[in-house]
């Protein structure tokens, strides 16, 4: 099963004509459209064009659906159901095309493959709990409303449940104007992070392989209660489990005084705190509806179902949990072999869909690649893109995030004081030589595949902010997250190297700048000695990598250099020295004084 989410117009036609199991003609038709541009960017939207596109995706949001299975029983054959399946995604299929071209609406690419649906049909017909797993970056591009109300079509007694995950991209302050946004929605929501989840499983199973005895050093009050049994180790894990807690709500209570101070009131920590991957299970647990057992003997578990895009951490989630458990995880295959169910405990199974795109609104395309929806290995064009990084990343964090210098246009030559896709590029791939073969000029095409993974990964973070009347300003939304505690250890290590250069006034700060040490002598292997004076030395042709031009070497500096003058020119050097008239030199040393004289001598003989 191969999923597949965007098609060229010759392949969705035929796809279309086999599920419809109608034949088609070809026929000539001229049909050319011709599209003007003007100078700006056209991959781009204006902040008019934005409001207006919004404005119209939000009066046809209810339109964006999902396919439903068509209702069955005991007495439908396998080819009746195979057969309504098709036909109810042919008209789903066709009630989209219809908004696009009809509202001139942008979509994202969405699964159009029917097998990959019935994963997503069975899943949901056995879950009785369904999360969805969003991004924390942009949660309501990658939630689909219409999948929740499908949920209770098949049973009202399922329920949803909205996942943030990667919530330690966040900062509190975003995590709370989120908390009210979903609150306000009516949404069940909750924050985790599937990357801390692994860091703490981690740090646990370290914690487990402590050795017992001999490489340890104990407090003395630890020592102290311990035990001949040996229980002196888990006494003192105990002792740094409580420290480590009673930090961690010494650092909410920090974190929510400074919000305090920032206007901005958080009622509880529950609303943005991050989950553990044990509270998770329970939330699990405290979500799902009750199960009557028909079988006392045997009781149900509950299943969880878990759906999201390929690319939301679905996985990560998974490995988390079944990481976090001590006991041995089993995996099962389910009815199909593309989704399996996972017995995480005694009480709850995981039903792992498979990674679907569900429809959504899409201002441009250049959104689609900055969400990580449109793979980025196979993009052409890359100003779009390039130019929503460029509009939400501050010119300065960029700058000291790469080590790099963006040169941007004045006001004066038609700058607006935002850098553009090009200039960045440039100064990417200028740092870091990327250069066109043969042409020797930046390679823009290359340096913008390292930047969109970037941010696309998170290293050039970007949260989008929650919707709001009037809208909020994106760059103060995440104004926290541009400082100098989100900048790699390796950044922040060379631009405090930086700092200390420009107020010693060194270019290579280090303790020898301080008066009272002296530097200490460098020293030079035979090699390196060596090989300087066969480079650097007399009379190589390469020494200093210096052309000196021809008359050097009558100079005081080019006969310093150890050449020395001789035969005629010594002498001329010679009479200019002591004021000699050189037609004398020239009279009495030159060769052709002495030829001129043997041929007037053999004249003369000849004439006699």
């Amino acid at each position: 099963m191969r999923s597949v989410t965007e098609q060229a117009a010759l392949d969705e036609f035929l796809s279309t004509a086999e599920l419809a199991g109608t034949d088609f003609t070809a026929e000539k038709m001229n049909n050319v459209k011709i599209i003007h541009t003007d100078q700006r960017n056209p991959y781009l939207l204006s902040a008019a064009e934005e409001r207006s596109a919004v404005k119209k995706q939000s009066a046809n949001k209810k339109r964006l659906t999902v396919p439903r299975r068509p209702p069955w029983d005991d007495t439908t054959t396998p080819q009746e159901l195979d057969t309504r399946e098709r036909q109810s995604l042919l008209e789903w299929r066709r009630g989209l095309a219809e908004l696009q071209e009809s509202d001139d609406l942008l979509m994202t690419p969405f699964e159009r493959n029917l097998e990959v649906w019935r994963q997503l049909w069975r899943v949901i017909e056995r879950s009785d709990l369904v999360v969805q797993i969003v991004d924390a970056r942009n949660p309501l591009l990658f939630r689909s409303e219409d999948l929740e109300k499908y949920v209770k079509e098949v049973d009202s007694r399922k329920n949803n449940l909205l996942l943030v995950n990667k919530a330690d991209m966040m900062t509190l302050l975003q995590r709370a104007a989120w908390a009210d946004y979903f609150e306000g929605a009516g949404i069940n929501y909750k924050f985790f992070s599937a990357s801390l989840a692994k860091e703490m499983n981690e740090a646990k199973d370290l914690e487990e392989n402590i050795p017992k005895s001999g490489e340890i050093v104990r407090s003395n009050e630890v020592a102290e209660e311990a035990t001949s049994d040996g229980s002196g180790l888990s006494c003192e894990v105990k002792v740094i489990g409580t420290r480590d807690q009673e930090e961690d709500e010494e650092q909410w209570a920090s974190e929510e005084e400074i919000d305090g101070l920032n206007g901005v009131s958080i009622s509880s920590d529950q609303r943005t705190r991050i989950l553990t991957v044990d509270e998770l299970e329970a939330l699990f647990l405290e979500n799902a509806p009750a199960i009557e057992n028909a079988h006392p003997e045997h009781p149900r578990k509950t299943q969880i179902g878990l759906v999201g895009y390929p690319n939301v951490g679905k996985s990560s989630t998974i490995n988390a949990l079944i990481g976090a458990k001590k006991v041995s995880v089993s995996s099962t295959p389910g009815k199909t072999k593309h989704f399996q169910t996972i017995h995480l405990s005694s009480e709850v199974i995981l039903c792992d869909c498979p990674g679907l795109v569900f429809p959504n609104f899409a201002t441009t395309k250049a959104e689609l690649v900055c969400n990580g929806i449109l793979p980025i290995d196979q993009l052409r064009e890359f100003t779009g893109p390039a130019g929503l990084v460029a509009q939400r990343i501050p010119q300065s964090f960029y700058e000291a995030l790469y080590g790099v210098k963006v040169h941007t246009r004045s006001l004066e030559e038609g700058g607006t004081g935002i850098p553009t896709a090009e200039e960045i590029l440039i100064a990417y791939a200028v740092a870091r030589g990327f250069t066109k073969t043969g042409q020797g000029q930046p390679d823009e095409s290359r340096a913008a595949r390292y930047v969109l993974k970037d941010y696309v990964s998170g290293k050039l973070l970007y949260c989008h902010p929650p919707p709001h009347d009037p809208p909020i300003d994106g760059r103060g939304f995440n104004r926290e997250l541009y400082d100098m505690n989100h900048l790699p250890q390796k950044r922040r290590a060379a631009l405090a190297m930086q700092d200390v250069a420009s107020i010693t006034g060194s270019e290579d700060p280090s303790l020898t700048d301080e008066p009272h040490i002296s530097p200490a002598p460098a020293v030079q292997s035979q090699k390196s000695s060596r090989l300087d004076k066969r480079f650097f030395g007399p009379r190589q042709s390469s020494a200093g990598h210096l052309t000196m031009p021809f008359n050097h070497q009558y100079s005081e500096q080019g006969m310093a250099s150890g050449k020395q003058l001789t035969g005629r020119k010594e002498r001329m050097m010679i009479a200019l020295e002591r004021n000699i008239d050189l037609a004398d030199v020239r009279a009495t040393n030159s060769k052709k004084h002495f030829k001129n004289g043997r041929r007037k001598t053999k004249s003369s003989i000849e004439v006699a």
